[in-house]
């Protein structure tokens, strides 16, 4: 079923009591200046003006003023109302309907630009759409997997981060760029979305272009990514706690990472801490059983920090038994095993892909002009070639002014693009030139668990212990709300004086029961064997 939408539904509400409280104060006011203080008596002496016969002569004065008021308030009230809401049908037929494209970091950050600039944008109408209803802090996605947070502690629902803004939860399926329309599906059907600017800010997804890896990797993107990734975590802890085959356990223990940035560091480093912190829960998997590995295709990782950092980051792992397989790259995955471009085959039922994004698939069926799927924009985010249409974020390539290239696909530039679209936006709206989009990294922050982070701020280095408190206060800082912040502050209390949580929420998969099932037989067996090898002694 297809909808127009017209903007939002104003319903008429009766008269607030507050317009006719208003009004009868008005009359009261008016009764004072007029008859009671204007209009004395003409004839009467000074010393008789204000007698009690005089006050009872003027009290039917009193009501009438009163109820007069209160009766004028609230249609005294509607008149700048209705003068606002005439403004605001003025400022729609000029172009005043934004579309915005993605709830990630730029698109959330454009909206709430919008909402602030509201009472200088009268008759301004925005609408999200995103396929999910949070915005995601991604920086704190391996503290989920790690267990560390809980899940809800880094989404911020988009109702309540913007609430002036009007969203729809959906899956863009179509653009027409002539109508200014965007077809949006949701599960109420196909709605047509007319704009008069559009916001493109769909963000990235994982590359995936390794032959098994689609189907044996677990990605880290989404929120789904980290509780997936912490329930695989444990499940395999509890399954090599029944297992007693040397092979299968081998490959249950071992927890390999592919990509050396920000995201495949924080992963190893969160699994370590998982599974070192709750290993005291198996007691038939002793502490040296668990093995790590970190594969990255260049001679070291994190090659966005300075050396002097990132090999203080690699020698940290290190220490803490992560095997590095550096100028290394997986060509192949499979169910029980990954094969190395040196011949090597690792053993192992985990595989956590974090390299490789790619704008993400939903760009492919809207006519935009890309270059590798990415939108191509100019200083001004303004897409080449199509009117009123912008992108921002990890969707487009956007040109840096300071450094030459492109844009790196950061938070940090995410959130200055999407106010700077914003108030692009409004400018073109009001005849104004738009502004260039300028910004340079402020910073660059990694987590390396056990209390220990590397953090670069331009040209100052700060590691170890200030640098995780650094990290961590910067991180609180930065979530959307006073309620988040507190969360993830009582998290990470709960987590320094409690080990973490072992619970899983997800069923036993079949295959995996079928196989469990198996192996404890065998170890029953065997245990059965000894016991009657002890009666018969």
């Amino acid at each position: 079923m297809t909808r127009q939408f017209h903007g939002p539904r104003r319903v008429p509400t009766p008269p607030r009591a507050g317009c006719i409280t208003g009004g009868a104060l008005a009359g009261l006011v008016a009764w004072l200046a007029l008859p009671l203080t204007l209009m004395p008596p003409p004839h009467a002496e000074p010393s008789q003006a204000w007698t009690l016969a005089r006050a009872d002569s003027l009290f039917p004065w009193l009501l009438a003023c009163v109820l007069v008021g209160g009766a004028l308030g609230p249609v005294l009230e509607t008149v700048p109302r209705r003068r606002a809401a005439r403004r605001r049908v003025a400022m729609a037929a000029a172009g005043r309907r934004v579309v915005i494209l993605g709830g990630g970091f730029g698109g959330v950050a454009a909206a709430r630009r919008f909402e602030q600039s509201w009472r200088r944008a009268p008759g301004l109408e925005v609408t999200l759409v995103s396929k999910t209803n949070y915005l995601l802090f991604t920086p704190m996605l391996s503290e989920v997997a790690a267990g560390s947070l809980q899940p809800g502690s880094i989404g911020a629902p988009l109702r309540a981060t913007c609430p002036r803004t009007r969203y729809v939860r959906a899956e863009v399926v179509g653009l027409d760029p002539v109508e200014r329309v965007v077809h949006a599906r949701s599960a109420a059907g196909v709605e047509p979305l007319p704009y008069d600017h559009l916001i493109v800010a769909f963000g990235s997804v994982a590359e995936v272009n390794v032959a098994g890896v689609a189907a044996h990797a677990l990605p880290l993107k989404t929120l789904g990514d980290a509780v997936r990734l912490r329930e695989h975590v444990l499940a395999q802890l509890e399954q090599a706690d029944l297992t007693l085959d040397p092979e299968e356990r081998r490959r249950l223990l071992t927890f390999v990472v592919a990509g050396g940035g920000f995201a495949g560091v924080e992963g190893i480093a969160g699994m370590t801490g998982l599974v070192r912190s709750v290993l005291g829960y198996y007691p038939r998997i002793r502490p040296g059983e668990p093995r790590f590995v970190l594969i990255h295709s260049r001679d070291r990782i994190l090659p966005d920090l300075e050396p002097e950092l990132g090999d203080y980051a690699q020698a940290k792992l290190f220490s803490r038994g992560v095997e590095l397989r550096l100028d290394s790259r997986v060509v192949a995955a499979g169910e029980g095993a990954v094969a190395l471009d040196n011949g090597e085959l690792v053993p192992t039922r985990t595989l956590v892909w974090t390299t490789g994004n790619r704008p993400s698939p939903a760009l492919a069926g809207l006519p935009l002009g890309s270059d590798g799927g990415a939108v191509l924009v100019d200083e001004t985010l303004k897409v080449a070639g199509i009117d009123r249409v912008w992108a921002v974020g990890d969707c487009a390539r956007v040109p840096d002014l300071r450094r030459g290239g492109s844009c790196p696909p950061t938070a940090q530039h995410a959130l200055r693009q999407g106010k700077v679209v914003a108030d692009n936006v409004l400018a073109s709206m009001a005849g104004k030139r738009a502004k260039a989009f300028r910004f340079r990294t402020r910073g660059l922050l990694v987590a390396l668990g056990h209390q220990t982070a590397a953090a670069q701020l331009r040209r100052v280095q700060v590691r170890g212990l200030p640098g995780w408190l650094l990290w961590r206060a910067l991180y609180l800082s930065k979530l959307p709300g006073a309620e988040k912040r507190l969360r993830v502050l009582l998290d990470w209390v709960v987590g320094i004086l409690f080990p973490r949580d072992t619970t899983l929420a997800s069923d036993l998969p079949p295959q995996q029961a079928q196989r469990q099932g198996s192996t404890a037989g065998v170890g029953a067996s065997r245990r059965g064997g000894r016991h009657a090898r002890k009666r018969v002694a």
